[in-house]
């Protein structure tokens, strides 16, 4: 079996070099840790995607997956770091 986990932080401006010298000692941590692959840091980014999301093409499969679904479908935009 295997899982996914995505670990979300709140930073401000200022924070982000101590913030970077912390997650790779973290990170250093977890690559000895027993089951862990992999792992991918990511920056949350909205650019390119909005004229994506708006297209009416998406949108016309988008409108069957939900109704499939019988639920909204969530989204939150990445990029790896």
């Amino acid at each position: 079996m295997s899982v996914r986990i995505l670990i979300k932080r709140h930073i401000s401006e200022g924070d982000h070099p101590k913030l970077t010298e912390l997650l790779h000692k973290m990170r250093s941590l977890t690559l000895k840790q027993p089951g862990y692959i992999v792992g991918q840091p990511l920056q949350r980014v909205v650019e390119g995607w909005n004229d994506w999301f708006w297209s009416p093409d998406r949108n016309a499969v988008q409108a069957g997956i939900g109704e499939l679904l019988g639920q909204a479908t969530e989204y939150a935009v990445y990029e790896y770091l």
